[in-house]
């Protein structure tokens, strides 16, 4: 296990092989809006980066993970404890499937999510359980995700995803079907010459039609240097 600190006086995280940081959970976590005082949760929240980095930039926001990973569910813990975010952040070990029953229906005002990004016969399946997971929807479905996060979501409340670029289409209906009505996206590409490799996505309980089409976010220049926009949601 590997600790180390994200930035200057930023928080502490702990990290393994398999459950660390990646870039699609920074850019999330910066695309994703949310406010003091309100109450978020993070479906299939890994080692809890979502939840620390959301924690750290509100400090009046508390956060609940559902994660079916026992080691993950360890990790998170031990990141919530060693940053002091005991009263703010708690881990609820298990299937989201069943474990999302013990949650009050309407009882948050933001869901984010990492999910698996292919469906079951897509992609390279590991023969590892748990990183198989991570990566196809092996434990959870699309729609079962966001019929989930509709569920958790009170009316007016938002939900923060990424996934591939090629099965938007897909989410999109998916989140129309639950009454999440997609209100922002924004693609993410390597450079101004590459096609998009991600997408961010935000909808809203029971909004209203229109969705806005932010301006793309560039990781890098042409050059192969980090955009200044990608440092500073780095913090490097």
């Amino acid at each position: 296990m590997k600790q180390t600190r994200l930035w200057p006086d930023g928080p502490f995280f702990q990290q393994t092989e398999y459950l660390g940081i990646t870039t699609d959970s920074l850019l999330l976590a910066d695309f994703a809006v949310v406010r003091a005082g309100e109450r978020g949760a993070d479906l299939g929240c890994g080692s809890g980066i979502l939840m620390l980095l959301l924690l750290w930039r509100e400090a009046k926001l508390h956060m609940t993970g559902l994660e079916i990973q026992e080691e993950a569910c360890a990790l998170a813990e031990e990141n919530i404890r060693v940053n002091a975010l005991e009263t703010r952040a708690a881990v609820v070990p298990g299937d989201l499937r069943e474990t999302v029953k013990r949650l009050p229906n309407g009882g948050f005002d933001v869901v984010i999510s990492n999910p698996p990004y292919f469906g079951q016969e897509q992609g390279k399946r590991s023969p590892e359980a748990g990183r198989a997971a991570a990566r196809a929807e092996t434990a959870l479905s699309m729609k079962e995700l966001c019929h989930t996060a509709a569920r958790l979501c009170r009316s007016g409340g938002r939900l923060y995803l990424c996934h591939r670029p090629e099965r938007l289409s897909d989410l999109l209906r998916e989140m129309n079907s639950a009454h999440l009505e997609p209100k922002r996206l924004r693609f993410v590409h390597h450079d101004a010459g590459r096609e998009a490799s991600l997408v961010l996505v935000e909808g809203r309980k029971d909004g209203h039609p229109g969705i806005a089409v932010e301006k793309p976010l560039l990781t890098h220049d042409l050059s192969g240097a980090e955009s200044e926009e990608y440092r500073k949601i780095c913090h490097v």
